[in-house]
């Protein structure tokens, strides 16, 4: 039935003005998915897309107009129900695809903030979705990890983790700031695993499954060694930032 289901939603949102393509994403992409997982799908238009045609498919939900969702690499979409499943409906712009793809290509990305994300998103998440992703209507690229970015990534996101380590250390879990330590301690945490996935050339569509693309999964068991002793807090920040270093490569872990 979920075929039947996918196969079908995916031609009524084809025939959308504008769209070009619809690929699967999430967790079934990648056939990860519990039973009852929502169904994923990335709509690539080229020029133009108006909302409104994807309102009147008549599908209850919540439908956002063009960077409803903060303008950025996440430029809206919708959540809806379609035929008793829950569908989420993200909107994919091929003309900013292009450039950030020439962008990476030349090692540059930008990365901006997305509320339920510790350390933001890099804009090269759009590139991460057309390589993982499942096309099912229409034509899309398949980029393979561009070696400049392989090389300009690792230093960005570690140059944002080692920082962050450091004040989770000294300005909170040395002062008996538990919370604001841990919190940072994860924050520093998932910007070194986005450093350690980039030096290895793999591409992460989400912080949820990062730290185990990251090969960072044994810091959930690490944190919860803290407890409300300052030094027992402070040790835990420590090993983490050691952890994360050791799956760096040398010559940028030690600088």
């Amino acid at each position: 039935m979920s075929e039947d289901f996918l196969d079908d939603l995916a031609r009524r949102l084809a025939k959308l003005p504008g769209v070009t393509a619809v690929a699967l994403g999430g967790s079934r992409a990648q056939d990860q998915h519990q039973p009852d997982a929502d169904y994923d799908l990335g709509l690539y238009y080229r020029g133009r897309f108006d909302p409104q045609d994807l309102r009147d498919c008549g599908w209850p939900g919540e439908v956002s107009e063009l960077g409803g969702w903060g303008g950025g690499v996440f430029n809206g979409g919708g959540w809806l129900t379609v035929d008793g499943q829950r569908v989420d409906v993200h909107y994919r712009d091929l003309d900013r695809i292009d450039s950030i793809l020439a962008a990476a290509e030349q090692g540059r990305f930008v990365i901006e903030p997305l509320m339920f994300h510790l350390a933001g998103i890099p804009d090269y998440l759009l590139l991460a979705e057309l390589a993982i992703n499942r096309t099912l209507i229409g034509e899309l690229p398949r980029p393979d990890y561009p070696a400049a970015l392989r090389r300009s990534a690792p230093p960005v996101w570690w140059g944002r983790a080692e920082p962050i380590f450091g004040y989770a250390l000294d300005g909170a879990a040395r002062k008996g700031r538990t919370t604001l330590a841990l919190g940072l301690a994860a924050q520093a945490v998932t910007n070194a695993a986005h450093a350690v996935a980039a030096a290895h050339g793999r591409w992460v569509t989400n912080e949820k499954r990062l730290l185990t693309i990251a090969g960072l999964a044994d810091c959930d068991r690490l944190i919860t060694e803290a407890t409300a002793d300052p030094d027992t807090v402070a040790d835990v920040v420590v090993r983490l930032r050691d952890h994360c270093a050791a799956e760096l490569p040398a010559d940028l872990a030690s600088r």
